[in-house]
């Protein structure tokens, strides 16, 4: 694996920045942007096809909702390449700070957005031109997220520190979870208040959430690799090539092999948070209720943080690449198995096979913060590990969830899928 010599390298940490404030600046401003992009899976599994393509049925209706929750993976390599191209230039926060602000904006604009019933076609239209910016926001955020710990982070602990902005899809899956639930018991599972206005409650609330991430990340100084390579970039200056086709002619291996290791994650994370809790909710298939799903989201996403820590600092001791090969020779299998699980029908069946899914996902994702980062140069770091990364989540989280719902509505068979 090639890693970069000024990451490996990286000045001590300024004492007027702690690494303390430095992993909650990546944590939560990466939380805030995970849930913000998880409630629309939550959304689009359990209310979406009533709300925007109520003319389409339960498993068409599901399907079209699915693909509109797929258009934030086209989106999301492109933010890679626009916001890593000014944080190469500019710097790591100020591109943070951007990201964080479009994303709250589109997920506010989808909480008050008409349903299909009120504005007709214009609604789903609407809907995926918001879900692309919120695709479009978060391309942009892991890789500085992920940065901005790995570059102020001790080389020996690098691992752990950089796990910390990793927590933002299983913090953020719990927070979308407990919202929706907490909405859903007030309002009633099947009641048509939660239809009509409570399922946009969670969505508005990301406003607050966006203020406080903007506080916290407005207090971090610029990463110490970052400044130094702008000092020697200054002392002895050259004609400077766009990132995206300097890492792309330089790296491409890079950029490749770590698409690569993040595919089957995205395929497991996004299936379980999105896919599961349609195929768990619905009639049809398992037909638990609303409050149950939820519930049991809450528990896999709690199991998913403590082990994305877990084997994040498994990776400081054995290396990164053994945990993450490791996690992937076991996805195999259990994939095969989980359906015969989740099929027993139980909500106990259930929560294992999304415990144990959201587990497997814990060990490729916590390595991968600290991993990424350290295939790629300096000069354009931020571009290369938000390529890698997005790639992976294009192929694995747009298409299989969408693949499993096209699936299960043209078979019509949810209990044998």
């Amino acid at each position: 694996m090639l890693e970069s010599t000024a990451i490996r390298q990286a000045r001590p940490t300024p004492r007027r920045t702690s690494m303390a404030r430095v992993a909650v600046a990546s944590s939560m401003g990466s939380i805030i942007e995970f849930y913000d992009f998880l409630i629309y899976g939550t959304a689009a599994a359990l209310v979406f096809p009533q709300v925007f393509f109520p003319e389409l049925g339960t498993g068409a209706g599901t399907l079209a909702s699915f693909g509109t929750f797929a258009v934030a993976f086209v989106s999301r390599p492109l933010g890679a390449i626009l916001f890593g191209h000014f944080a190469d230039r500019l710097g790591r926060k100020k591109t943070l700070v951007s990201t964080l602000l479009i994303m709250g904006f589109a997920t506010v604009t989808i909480g008050l957005l008409p349903s299909a019933s009120v504005i007709g076609l214009a609604a789903p239209i609407i809907l995926v031109l918001l879900r692309f910016l919120q695709g479009f926001a978060v391309g942009g955020e892991w890789a500085g997220a992920a940065l901005l710990a790995a570059e102020y982070a001790p080389p020996k602990r690098r691992g752990l520190y950089a796990a910390f902005p990793q927590l933002g899809p299983s913090i953020g899956f719990a927070l979308a979870s407990m919202t929706f639930l907490i909405i859903n018991l007030t309002l009633g599972d099947a009641s048509d208040a939660f239809l009509s206005y409570g399922w946009r409650i969670p969505f508005i609330l990301s406003a607050v959430l966006v203020i406080i991430g903007l506080y916290i990340r407005l207090k971090i100084e610029e990463t110490p690799v970052f400044k130094a390579a702008t000092d020697a970039r200054r002392a002895a200056p050259v004609a400077r090539k766009l990132p995206v086709w300097e890492v792309v002619r330089k790296q491409p291996r890079q950029i490749l092999l770590g698409g690569a290791s993040t595919m089957m994650l995205f395929a497991f994370f996004y299936t379980g948070t999105a896919f599961l809790s349609s195929y768990g909710t619905n009639p049809e298939g398992l037909a638990h209720s609303r409050p149950t799903i939820l519930t049991l989201g809450i528990i896999g996403a709690l199991v998913f943080a403590v082990g994305t820590i877990a084997s994040a600092i498994l990776s400081d001791r054995i290396g990164r690449r053994a945990v993450i090969v490791a996690s992937c020779s076991v996805a195999v299998p259990w994939s095969l198995v989980l359906f015969s699980i989740l099929d027993i029908g139980t909500a106990w069946s259930f929560g294992l096979g999304l415990s144990g899914t959201l587990l497997i996902i814990a060990g490729i994702y916590g390595p991968v913060g600290a991993f990424l980062p350290e295939l790629f140069a300096t000069r354009y770091r931020y571009t290369g590990a938000g390529m890698a990364y997005n790639l992976g989540a294009l192929v694995g989280g747009g298409i299989t969830p969408l693949v499993a719902a096209s699936i299960i509505a043209t078979s019509g068979r949810y209990r044998r899928c």
